[in-house]
Order: C-alpha cells, then structure tokens, then sequence
C-alpha cells in the first residue's frame, strides 16, 4: 500500500486506546474480588424451600410430584408434563386462581384453582387422602386430573379448556 494511503493515527486515537486498556486491566483485576464476594454470601444466605405434609417441595412441582404419587397409588392415569401444560395454560401456576368472567362463572360457579375445576365436579371426583379444599394444590390436580381420565382417558389428552 502507498504510504500516502495508509492509515494515520491521531494522537486522541492512541490515548483512548490507552485508557481502555487500563479500565479492561482493572476491571480483570475486580472480578476475582467481586466474584469472592458474591460466592461467600450466597453460601451463608441459602435460601430455604418449604415442603408439603408428604415432604414434597411446597411449589408447583412439588405438587405435580405428589399428586402423581397420588394418582399412581389410585391408578389415575397422567403424566407430569400433560399436568403441567394444563395447570400453566389455565392458571398459570396460580393455585389461587378464580375465573370470573366465564359461563360456569355466570351460573354462580366459577372454576377455581391450578386446573380450573369448578366445585361440582371438584366434589364429584376428590380423590380419597386429599384435603376437600379447591384451593389445596394437590387436591385440585388429583381431583382435576380424576375427571380428565373419566372424561378424556387422561389429563394428557386435554388440549384445551375442559
């Protein structure tokens, strides 16, 4: 290349070069510090993860979990991933969940909880060891996922609102 056409640098080009390099050192040396930092709080602040009576984790996959043991001991078919399509596509893992605006709702019997189950038929298809209340995540599941295999075979064959 000719010299005429190569490349200059202006002098405010080598010192933002400079001061670049000299923030990226001292960022490299931070993060051993940093990072030393944030490893020995997170080992003193654990957080702790409450469990059901049957000593599954008090969350939606702790329910999931129990309810199949449930279902297993009652041979109610299901599986955890169609339970769990259903429970986020109908309640978003909310057990409080209530529906208001539907037509069950209109007749005074708004679906409740994980899987939407009005009473009725939460009445109908509580499954015996589960606690009577909507509202209880695994009796919902157990009870909804009940209906399902009398309705459809299975929770897993329910693709949509049921």
């Amino acid at each position: 290349m000719p010299a005429a056409a190569q490349h200059r640098r202006t002098r405010n080009t080598r010192l933002v070069r400079a001061l670049a390099a000299a923030c990226t050192g001292a960022a490299v040396l931070a993060l051993p510090l940093v990072g030393a930092t944030a490893a020995s709080a997170a080992t003193t602040a654990a957080p702790t993860v409450g469990t059901t009576p049957a000593g599954y984790p008090d969350n939606l996959d702790g329910w999931i979990r129990e309810s199949l043991a449930i279902m297993a001991e009652k041979n109610i078919p299901g599986t955890y991933n169609g339970i769990h399509r259903n429970i986020i596509r109908e309640s978003s893992g909310n057990p409080a969940a209530i529906n208001l605006w539907d037509s069950n709702a209109a007749k005074g019997i708004p679906s409740k909880g994980l899987l939407q189950v009005i009473d009725p038929t939460f009445n109908a298809y509580h499954v015996a060891g589960t606690s009577f209340d909507i509202y209880d995540p695994v009796a919902n599941i157990t009870a909804a996922c009940n209906y399902a295999a009398d309705r459809y075979g299975s929770i897993d064959n329910v693709f949509g609102a049921y």
